[in-house]
């Protein structure tokens, strides 16, 4: 059972980021992507992957590889997309989270290659930080979206959000049937603000253009000449 379920949350994942890859790197739309939460995605990544190497889980090392390269080409699009968020100011605000879980992951790594801490128990320290950090990196995104409605959500692709809710809803099982409290609470987290998000970029009906609105008014008949 744990096996086949971490075989579909590892194909979830796999191909959740895609779409939006897809659409943030191949077109270049960003608009309605949260900067905290593309900053926290591949660091959690990094954190995850260094778990599944420290206790020998091939699920997560393969997931957290394909999946942190995706969600680094994301970061990478938002950030040549919007030079407002390159500034020392905005880096501030939204890359801390980032930075900090970062420094713990190699903290941890360090201590198993350098100190002989044993992997098993970095590996416990390092998964509780990277499940709270990951519960609360999944609050930005919905967040943002129901701070303000009229904000443009061209850039966000609904097919990633219902493989994000599939994939969280996947790791959350796995989770509880592999004795990973911690991964199964993150993920728990994730598939709330996942639906959330999705119900949200869903339900968004696009504005139609003023010049085809225009151009189904009846324009008015000129008077006969006389």
């Amino acid at each position: 059972m744990p096996a086949a379920l971490g075989l579909v949350a590892t194909l979830l994942s796999i191909s959740v980021i895609w779409p939006q890859v897809w659409l943030s790197c191949r077109h270049g739309r960003t608009a309605g992507l949260s900067p905290s939460a593309a900053w926290l995605a591949a660091p959690l990544n990094l954190s995850w992957l260094v778990v599944g190497l420290l206790i020998a889980d091939p699920a997560q090392v393969v997931t957290n590889t394909v999946v942190g390269a995706g969600n680094t080409a994301v970061l990478a699009a938002l950030l040549l997309a919007r030079p407002d968020l390159r500034t020392r100011r905005a880096l501030l605000r939204t890359a801390p989270g980032a930075a900090g879980l970062t420094a713990v992951t190699a903290g941890c790594t360090g201590a198993v290659l350098l100190l002989g801490v044993a992997p098993s128990g970095a590996a416990d320290v390092l998964a509780a930080a990277a499940a709270v950090v990951g519960a609360a990196a999944a609050l930005p995104q919905p967040l943002a979206l129901l701070r303000d409605r009229s904000q443009d959500l061209s850039g966000m692709s609904p097919v990633r959000w219902w493989l994000g809710a599939g994939s969280c809803a996947a790791w959350a099982g796995y989770g509880a049937v592999a004795d990973q409290s911690l991964m199964a609470l993150s993920a728990a987290v994730g598939l709330a603000c996942a639906l959330v998000t999705l119900t949200v970029v869903s339900g968004r009906r696009p504005l139609a253009p003023v010049v085809a609105l225009a151009a189904r008014r009846p324009r008015p008949r000129l008077a006969a000449a006389a």
